[in-house]
This record gives structure tokens, sequence and C-alpha cells, in this order.
């Protein structure tokens, strides 16, 4: 009798953590890290985040950890001020507080991706060519994507990098009419109203500028426009599951 109450106590425990949507949470940003690590996205820098489900004013990020080895254990709670809710003696990212910004700037939001995707850090630096929309499948990036420059708001004397909450909240106002913005010399920071939809974007947002370069080599380039970038959103979004599932099937593998 002790032995059967004993497996019954450990069933229903597990049937319990996987209802539990923190806990289920957890298991799909570590699925996200190793997703963008394996579409070449993130290296052993970037990061993604997704906002608490029970708590709208928090999210989950790792510790400081490269992407590819995040396991759930290292998920940590983080306030809209880019500090963890919990104290810890873990190193944290240097640059936690851009997603800390981009969820106080827009409440829609529900995941963040931090990358140096390097197809796209070039249209970071161009004076002549900006980010477009060329195909379909990149559409969220709307007529033009934004560049944030840490130089025209704090001097020519920055690291670039996005280390505090003023230097961040600078950053995600360019995200207000924006899923995508742009940091020169850096990298890109992409919002998704899931964190799905957020993977999604920054692995196509990485192709769609691969693309761009390769058919400027072929002369004049036809964008995308505005409108039709909202009609690829409207059609592709809902398909997105599709490829989240072949995507955790490869990395599962």
């Amino acid at each position: 009798m002790a032995f059967s109450i004993h497996i019954f106590i450990g069933v229903n425990k597990m049937t319990s953590e996987q209802d539990d949507p923190v806990v289920s949470s957890r298991e799909m940003l570590v699925k996200a890290n190793q997703i963008l690590f394996n579409h070449n996205v993130v290296d052993g820098f970037g990061h993604v985040s997704l906002r608490c489900p029970d708590n709208s004013d928090a999210y989950m990020l790792s510790a400081n950890r490269a992407p590819a080895l995040v396991t759930t254990d290292d998920i940590l709670v983080y306030d809209l001020s880019g500090e963890p809710v919990e104290t810890t003696d873990r190193p944290l990212y240097l640059e936690r507080y851009i997603h800390a910004a981009v969820y106080s700037h827009r409440p829609d939001v529900m995941a963040v991706v931090h990358s140096h995707s390097h197809t796209i850090v070039p249209f970071s630096i161009s004076e002549d060519s900006q980010l477009r929309p060329v195909w379909h499948m990149a559409g969220f990036l709307s007529d033009a994507v934004p560049v944030f420059d840490t130089a025209e708001t704090f001097g020519d004397e920055t690291d670039l990098l996005i280390t505090n909450m003023e230097m961040a909240d600078a950053m995600a106002q360019r995200m207000d009419q924006h899923d995508v913005v742009l940091m020169r010399g850096h990298g890109a920071t992409i919002a998704g109203r899931n964190l799905q939809e957020a993977v999604y974007r920054s692995i196509y947002a990485e192709l769609n500028a691969r693309i761009q370069i390769q058919a400027s080599t072929l002369g004049r380039v036809k964008y995308m426009s505005k409108a039709e970038g909202t009609a690829t959103v409207e059609r592709i979004s809902p398909q997105i599951k599709r490829a989240w599932d072949l995507w955790c099937a490869e990395i599962d593998d």
C-alpha cells in the first residue's frame, strides 16, 4: 500500500508541474535559447526573455550564460527596473535592462530577443542602406527599421552597450511604433506578442537581411510596402507554430 501511494503522489506532482504556466514558460524559454543558437541568431552572446505569465511587471531571463547552455535552473525573474526579484550571486547579463525597458514601453510585448545577428549588423552602420522587408516572411519589418545610435544621446565615448535603464529607455522609445530596432555597431532588439513570434522574427530578420544584401548586388531592389508588410503579418503569424514545432524537433534530435 505504501508503495502505491508513493507512485500516486509522484504522478500528481509531475502532472501539476506540467500544468504550471511558470514551469512551462521556463522550459519554452530554454528551447528558445537553443533554437536561436541553432539558427545562428545568437552565439556565445545574446539573450531572449519572456514576460512572466503570472505577473506582467516581471520577466524571465537567464543568468549570464551562453544561450546554447541555458537550462531551467538558469532562468531568473527580473522586475521592470532590470534587477532580479530575488537576491542572487549569479552573474547577470550586462544588457538585461533592454528587456525591462521594452516591456515597460510596450504592454503588448510578451517576449524580447537581443542579438548580435551577423547579417543585420552591417545595416546598423550603413549610412546609405536601411534594413527593409523584401520578402513575405519578414513583413514585420514594416517599411524600414530604425537605428538606435548611442552616440546621439550619450556621446561618442560609450562602449555601445545598453548597461542601465536610462540607455535602455532611450533605445526602447525607438520601438514605440516598431517591433525591431537596430543598434549601431552592435546588433538588434526584436519584440513579439509571444515567445514563438519573437523567435520567428529574429530568425527571419536575419534571413531578410541576407536576401536584401544578395539582391542589392543585382541592381535596384523593390521593397515591400508598409501595407504589404501588415498583410503578411496577419497571414503568416497564425502559422508560426508550424515552424516552432520543427525547430523544437531539430534541437531535440
